[in-house]
């Protein structure tokens, strides 16, 4: 990974050599603070590194004190147009803050807040969006938003900051065009050394956004690109996480627990493959270590072709096999196939603990 700046969020590190931080972002009001805390713990027994909250008027802003005290996740707060709320969340205690300079208003408010974070020692993340380009910008790049424009925008933003003498900063252009997304940031990592946080904005629901978020936020952190990441999905913000953990697992960056591998299956399948793949997927959830799992639908050349498995089951009519690492350990009859597999995985698990 490209090294950038490190700065810190609560207990959590972006950047400068770091592991890619997985954020989320809560959708209950600050207000409703015992359901927007709980939601948040959810989100962080999940998986999630990061939440960030969003915070609309004063009355929000001024709950952040109380969230604070029951959550345990860093939080950043989300503020638009009113730099006096981003002064309240900073004294409620706010981890970080996300702020578009060009919305906060006259340059002295953004000095207020800057002045502010430098004093309670928390990071900014400016956030550009494609659908919100000053007008001037989008003038010089032929009057619609372009990758070249995200990162200019960008830039000038961080230079408000940089005058002030900051540099606690954490950069996001998004756009919910993919190829878009992924030329602005880019640019901005040859341009720039301040950590990026990658994500596709108004990706979709679950599956169309968790593919395009996997291609464009995939595509930057195959190239060493990136620190810290959302995928922002129109569905219960719990799956952005399990989206963000399979992505950074595919991409061999982290592993959360066992990674199932399944065949595709085919004419030589004689069991409801697609069922026993689901089931065994659900039950991997109850294991923490970091196995590759394997279901297989052929008898025949399962094992050989799930050879880098840790485990794995080859299912055949009436009976299969368990195997490890390419070697077969015994066969099954194919109603226990399932069974004597998670049995496996608890016995190396507690062989592990002892």
């Amino acid at each position: 990974m490209k090294q950038t700046r490190q700065v810190s969020v609560g207990r959590v590190r972006i950047g400068g050599g770091a592991p890619v931080s997985i954020q989320s972002m809560g959708t209950i009001n600050p207000i409703d603070t015992a359901r927007a805390a709980a939601q948040i713990n959810a989100l962080g027994a999940a998986g999630a590194d990061i939440v960030r909250v969003a915070v609309p008027d004063k009355k929000a802003a001024e709950a952040l004190k109380e969230l604070r005290k029951l959550t345990a996740v860093p939080l950043v707060a989300d503020i638009h147009f009113d730099y006096r709320l981003a002064l309240t969340a900073m004294e409620a205690g706010i981890d970080g803050l996300r702020i578009n300079p060009g919305n906060i208003g006259r340059r002295e408010n953004v000095v207020k807040v800057v002045e502010r974070a430098k004093e309670v020692g928390i990071p900014i993340r400016i956030g550009i969006n494609a659908g919100s380009l000053p007008q001037d910008i989008l003038d010089a790049y032929g009057g619609h938003p372009t990758a070249e424009g995200m990162a200019e925008g960008a830039m000038r933003h961080v230079r408000i900051l940089e005058e002030e003498g900051f540099r606690d900063i954490v950069l996001s252009v998004k756009s919910t065009d993919v190829p878009m997304m992924v030329r602005a940031n880019r640019i901005l990592s040859r341009e720039t050394e301040y950590p990026l946080h990658l994500g596709v904005t108004e990706a979709g629901t679950e599956y169309r956004g968790t593919i395009k978020s996997a291609i464009g936020i995939g595509a930057l952190l195959l190239d060493g690109i990136g620190d810290t990441t959302r995928v922002s999905l129109t569905d219960d913000p719990l799956k952005e996480v399990r989206a963000a953990k399979e992505i950074l697992s595919a991409l061999g960056l982290a592993q959360y627990g066992p990674v199932l591998i399944s065949c595709p299956t085919c004419g030589r399948t004689q069991v409801d493959l697609i069922h026993i793949a689901k089931e065994v997927e659900e039950r991997l959830k109850e294991f923490k270590s970091p196995l590759r799992i394997a279901v297989m639908g052929c008898a025949v050349n399962g094992p050989g072709e799930a050879r880098e498995a840790d485990f794995g089951i080859a299912c055949g009519r009436g009976s299969g096999l368990l195997f490890s690492r390419g070697q077969v350990l015994r066969s099954v009859p194919e109603g226990e196939l399932v069974e004597v597999l998670m049995n496996e995985i608890r016995r190396y698990e507690e062989a592990r603990q002892a």
